[in-house]
């Protein structure tokens, strides 16, 4: 985390109700079209929008409390250890999306795929549930604890 920090893939910025309503329509927006595609039967495309719609929620919340970060398994990491969030559904959407971007030997189906928006929705709304739950107290000490976490020493 901290060599993420050193080379300015994480920052700690002012928490911005803009930048944070952006990526929260960004993720709304990956996961209708994620919809809209499965609807047109592009399962393989399906599968990287709903993993952005994860993704761009967790960007609303770590901006909600002040954090840039341009990695994503750095993203889930401070979804664990900073916000005690499980990102194993997020893991498993990044490897999910990984497979069917890059690689041409899978098999896809049209409930998996069913079953990866039904998880980003999920994901999301909970996401979204915690940063309306969050208050201004909370937001200083998550970003201390962030100072703490990411000028440690790495693991």
């Amino acid at each position: 985390m901290s060599k993420l920090f050193r080379k300015g893939k994480i920052q700690i910025v002012e928490p911005s109700v803009q930048v944070q309503e952006a990526y929260r329509r960004k993720s709304e927006s990956y996961l209708i079209s994620a919809k809209i595609l499965l609807e047109n039967g592009r399962l393989e495309e399906t599968v990287s929008m709903a993993y952005y719609s994860m993704y761009y929620m967790v960007l609303a919340l770590l901006f909600k409390t002040g954090i840039k970060c341009e990695n994503h398994s750095g993203a889930m990491i401070l979804l664990e250890h900073l916000y005690g969030i499980d990102s194993s559904h997020l893991a498993a959407a990044k490897r999910e999306r990984i497979d069917k971007q890059y690689y041409v030997d899978f098999a896809i189906t049209a409930e998996d795929v069913r079953d990866s928006i039904e998880e980003a929705e999920a994901f999301c709304a909970d996401l979204l549930d915690f940063m309306e739950r969050l208050h201004q107290g909370d937001i200083s000490r998550l970003r201390d604890e962030a100072v703490r976490l990411l000028e440690g020493p790495d693991e």
